[in-house]
């Protein structure tokens, strides 16, 4: 018999852009806003660049990428601890890439590069094996509608 649990996570966005004539054209508003959780730093965002966003604030496609690259990291290190596997640093540089057309537009993958540091007493066959049961771990991975590959390197750390 499963047990299911609810998580609930609150987040307030509000609205910055309104620059004297609200949404009376495409090009006479801001696309900037404050992202606010209970308890953490608030968050600057914007849309992309190619939306009239402002480049220096956060936006929707960056955080998604950013949500995918950490829940995996989270879930491997997690996996690393099951597995034996010492791991001492671990750096990813994810990539997102969409497209878009007169309808809208859609995310076509995610591509992870994560970067994996561990001790010299580690397997690292098993730490490459990890990514796997990470992989499919993964909250955030489990809850989009597009692919999500996973292209890791391990390091082993030298004596």
């Amino acid at each position: 018999m499963s047990h299911t649990h609810q998580h609930h996570y609150k987040v307030d966005v509000t609205w910055t852009g309104n620059q004297g004539t609200g949404t009376k054209t495409y090009q006479g508003y801001g696309r900037g806003h404050e992202i606010r959780i209970e308890g953490k730093p608030m968050l600057e965002g914007s849309s992309d660049p190619m939306f009239r966003g402002d480049a220096s604030k956060y936006n929707p496609e960056d955080m998604l990428v950013t949500a995918l690259s950490t829940c995996h990291m989270l879930s491997y290190l997690h996996q690393a601890v099951l597995a034996g596997v010492v791991v001492t640093a671990y750096t990813d540089s994810a990539e997102g890439s969409m497209e878009t057309d007169v309808h809208g537009g859609h995310f076509t993958e995610v591509v992870l590069h994560p970067v994996v540091t561990i001790t010299a007493d580690s397997d690292p066959a098993k730490a490459q094996v990890a990514h796997d049961p990470a992989h499919h771990g993964c909250f955030i991975a489990n809850s989009v509608n597009f692919p999500v590959r996973v292209e890791p390197r391990i390091v082993v750390e030298s004596h």
